[in-house]
């Protein structure tokens, strides 16, 4: 199932995004999409509703260093063990929704990665388990400032900015994500193309990593990490991250006014 949420005439809605091209539809789901999910009725071509980014996480959380190349070109040794860190809620946009250049930054960088979206309330669960609790996943644009990453000698500040966290188009319930392709976009050129096979630390692993530090809720999301070919964005360019098996998350650039 495609879990994606939605603006429409009537309000915004959790839907399940159904068909294939200029055919697909947007079905609404009554209340939320955890569990299983029901329907109201109501339906919308997917070309009259506007979309959001797919899930309004209470948290998301990432993973810093997880291809070896990337650690490389960032001037450091793969960590032994997963680095993770925060982006704030309010970071969250939704596709086709501008990433805002911040005026204190003059390093914008883009990292195209693959999410994870969390389906119930879990801790302490171990990586055999993992993907139990895993509602599906989405593609992410782990923006960041590097200057400001540089400058602080921690990460908050340069990954916390609004917009920094595009998400979408929607969330793939029925996806293997252990082995699909990652490439990121800028202007129609290619700057990253990697698969989810050569992550350091897998997605059950991440999960059992994070939830033994954490309580996860349902709707949390977790960044699996970039892999190499980051770069910087300025206003006017477009980045398109798409993830194999769910589509293309396509975000403008805009200086903020």
């Amino acid at each position: 199932m495609r879990l994606g949420r939605i603006a429409s005439p009537d309000g915004v809605a959790f839907v399940s995004i159904e068909g294939e091209g200029d055919e697909r539809t947007a079905r609404e789901i009554a209340e939320h999409p955890f569990g299983n999910p029901t329907f109201t009725g109501r339906s919308w071509p997917l070309a009259d509703v506007r979309l959001l980014a797919p899930i309004l996480a209470s948290k998301v959380i990432c993973v810093g260093k997880n291809y070896a190349a990337h650690a490389a070109e960032m001037g450091g040794e793969a960590p032994a063990e997963p680095v993770i860190f925060l982006k704030p809620n309010t970071s969250i946009v939704g596709p086709g929704a501008p990433i805002v250049l911040p005026p204190t930054s003059n390093e914008v960088h883009f990292e195209g990665e693959l999410a994870v979206v969390i389906g119930r309330p879990c801790k302490d669960v171990p990586a055999s388990k993992a993907l139990d609790v895993v509602l599906g996943y989405t593609v992410a644009n782990d923006v960041s400032a590097r200057d400001h990453q540089r400058q602080d000698g921690q990460w908050t500040r340069a990954k916390g900015h609004d917009t920094f966290c595009p998400l979408g188009p929607w969330i793939e319930t029925s996806l293997d994500a252990s082995d699909v392709e990652i490439t990121t976009e800028v202007g129609g050129e290619v700057k990253q193309r990697s698969r989810t096979s050569l992550l350091l630390h897998d997605i059950p692993k991440i999960i059992e990593w994070v939830s033994a530090v954490m309580t996860l809720l349902p709707g949390d999301v977790i960044l699996t990490g970039t892999p190499e070919g980051v770069g910087p964005i300025v206003a006017g360019d477009t980045v398109n991250v798409t993830v194999e098996g769910i589509g293309t998350l396509s975000n403008p650039v805009v200086a903020k006014g």
